[in-house]
C-alpha cells in the first residue's frame, strides 16, 4: 500500500517515489489540503475504495495505516 500511495503522491508534486518515506509529512512535501483533497480522489481510483478522512493524519505513514484499516 506504501509505494501505491508514494506513487500517487509523487505524481502529484513531481519527484521521484523514493524521496517519499512513511515519517513526510505533507506539509514538507508541499501538499495543502487541497491537494489532499485531490490525492484523496485519486487514490480511490487507484485502489478501488471510498476514502474518508474522519481523523486528521499528517504523515504519509500515518495515510497508509489509515487506508489499510479501511480495508480489513
Amino acid at each position: 500500500m506504501f509505494e501505491t500511495v508514494a506513487k500517487i503522491i509523487a505524481e502529484r508534486i513531481e519527484c521521484d517515489p523514493s524521496e517519499i518515506k512513511p515519517e513526510s509529512t505533507f506539509r514538507d512535501l508541499g501538499i495543502d489540503s487541497l491537494d489532499t483533497v485531490d490525492l484523496m480522489m485519486n487514490l480511490e481510483d487507484e485502489i478501488g475504495i471510498e476514502i474518508e478522512l474522519d481523523q486528521k493524519v499528517e504523515t504519509v505513514g500515518e495515510l497508509v495505516d489509515f487506508i489499510e484499516s479501511k480495508q480489513d
